[in-house]
């Protein structure tokens, strides 16, 4: 297991290096919430989901929905190193015409579920999704990746309310507790906290991990698994992850860096 959590750290470094060699070359797009939300996607693309690159519309696939559209960047280089798309291409990201866009596109990318930009309605799709598969009596299972920043858009919550009157034990959501957002920090911008207590109140079963820790991702899909109730899991992330000069600093959250700095930040990852 160590020597599996090894491998699966060194793919998050790896999938970081060439997300900021792309935001760079793009001179465009979001670099502190993607820094953060890397490790998870990482163990759920290359461990958690049931999904074929070379087969990506398999029936049976396990459905990932990125609510927060914007995290693209990181989802781009994570599938890049799974296998969906080379990862020369990622250097295209956000130019006229490329498959990788601002916002993820279903249509353009194999692999993609859900077109995102929106904030807060990616966990209305994953619920519907969820709904459709339990009529349907299928046994795929959905997961869906929320921002903490969206979770102040009332959507979000009529979304949280129909999952557990309709019993979604198929449907694992997380949401991306890194305290920022464009204006600054989340409380003081509009109070999420209790957040944890918010979704207990709402009858979903909730747990809160830390959303750098390998082995506490694994376990909390595993978990979640084993409920007969609708899971949301609060990743508690640090923006900018791995790279000192901008950790935790909210005015990261829309901006790429410059050749200068993405040279500087990659160092410092290696």
């Amino acid at each position: 297991m160590d020597a599996e959590i090894a491998k699966l750290k060194g793919i998050a470094c790896d999938c970081r290096i060439d997300m900021l060699k792309a935001l760079a070359t793009a001179e465009s797009g979001h670099t502190a919430a993607p820094m953060g939300i890397m490790d998870f996607l990482v163990a759920m693309y290359f461990k958690i989901l049931n999904i074929d690159p070379k087969n990506p519309q398999k029936s049976d696939r396990d459905r990932f929905v990125l609510s927060c559209g914007h995290y693209a960047p990181a989802l781009y280089a994570v599938m890049a190193h799974r296998g969906f798309f080379p990862i020369k291409e990622l250097l295209t990201l956000r130019d006229l015409n490329s498959r990788l866009q601002g916002h993820p596109h279903n249509l353009a990318l194999p692999g993609i579920e859900n077109t995102s930009g929106p904030l807060g309605q990616g966990i209305s799709q994953a619920v519907g999704m969820a709904l459709a598969a339990k009529i349907d009596q299928k046994k795929h299972h959905i997961y869906c990746l929320t921002s903490d920043g969206e979770t102040q858009e009332g959507q979000v919550w009529e979304a949280l309310m129909l999952a557990p009157a309709r019993e979604l034990d198929n449907l694992t959501c997380f949401v991306d507790r890194n305290f920022i957002q464009i204006d600054g920090n989340t409380e003081d911008v509009v109070p999420l906290e209790p957040l944890a207590k918010k979704y207990q109140a709402f009858g979903w079963h909730t747990i809160e991990i830390d959303g750098h820790n390998f082995n506490q991702i694994i376990d909390g899909c595993l978990q979640a698994k084993s409920t007969h109730l609708p899971t949301m899991i609060i990743l508690n992330t640090i923006p900018g992850k791995a790279v000192k000069e901008i950790e935790n600093d909210f005015t990261w959250h829309g901006k790429p860096p410059t050749p200068e700095e993405a040279e500087r930040f990659i160092k410092e990852l290696k």
